[in-house]
């Protein structure tokens, strides 16, 4: 995949939350929050940092993408149409019968996707797995794993977490997506998560924290994860929830909430608008 320019990422990005507000409206349901903030870190992913064709998704030199949140998939089936792994007019199928746009991804439905997901912390498994295979086959191909906040209070996350550590698989960057939310409310007052940071070396793993909307930062992080031989990266990516929509930003209630009609024009106006801002700032 030919590597796109920071400002080509950040119209991508714009436009896969287009994509994403033009989806959640066609079905009717799903969730709205994560995958607007993480439109960034995909398009980062897909259009800069990871070895992957479209044209061959089981291509043997290709990076593994893992989503260990299912939930967020609209802007993982964006990317990927945006991409090339599928027509972007099969987006409008979201959570539709028989469609191949399942409301939680599966392996077997579309090219791009590599594992199942949506019991939250099973991709981390999944993905230390996938690495840990890599390493005994002695190939060079990475692991790219994103997960919730929501789900580091979950056992099976730190299970990964330390089998990753104690067996120093560099061949995995991780992603958090640091937004502060999950279903029920705020993850601090649910059931706090901080330090993160701390606990991750505790167990052995190189932590980076980035802006989690400010595209250098993201690909720098991921090109200083590669640098590193003796442990994992995990990439602490600080989101505001619901990013790019005013209305819904740093709410925890859009988190599984779709917009309405109505909601939908003025979130996809505003994005237009931003996505002028763009060029004019860099013209």
């Amino acid at each position: 995949m030919e590597k796109l320019s920071i400002n080509e990422i950040k119209y991508k990005a714009n436009d896969i939350r287009q994509d994403i507000i033009e989806m959640l409206l066609g079905a009717g349901s799903g969730h709205s929050a994560g995958p607007l903030d993480m439109a960034d870190v995909f398009a980062s992913l897909y259009f800069f940092v990871m070895n992957h064709d479209p044209a061959n998704p089981k291509w043997d030199g290709r990076d593994y993408f893992v989503l260990s949140c299912g939930h967020i998939n609209p802007v993982l089936y964006a990317t990927l149409a945006e991409a090339g792994y599928f027509p972007k007019d099969e987006l409008k199928t979201l959570r539709k019968i028989n469609s191949r746009l399942q409301g939680h991804p599966h392996n077997l439905s579309l090219p791009g996707i590599e594992t199942s997901s949506g019991p939250l912390a099973q991709g981390s498994s999944q993905a230390v797995g996938i690495a840990t295979g890599l390493m005994m086959d002695h190939k060079r191909n990475r692991v790219y794993l994103v997960m919730s906040d929501g789900e580091q209070q979950e056992g099976q996350t730190w299970e990964a977490v330390m089998f990753a550590g104690k067996n120093k698989l560099h061949n995995i960057t991780a992603f958090i997506n640091r937004n502060n939310i999950q279903i029920d409310g705020y993850t601090e007052d649910i059931m706090p998560l901080e330090n993160l940071r701390e606990k991750y070396e505790a167990f052995n793993w190189h932590v980076l924290e980035v802006d989690g909307h400010n595209v250098q930062e993201i690909i720098d992080a991921c090109m200083e994860a590669k640098a590193i031989y003796e442990k994992p990266t995990v990439i602490i990516a600080h989101t505001i929830a619901g990013k790019g929509v005013d209305f819904m930003e740093g709410d925890y209630k859009w988190h599984g909430t779709p917009p309405n009609k109505e909601q939908a024009k003025k979130a996809l106006d505003e994005l237009r608008t931003l996505r002028g801002k763009i060029t004019s700032e860099h013209q």
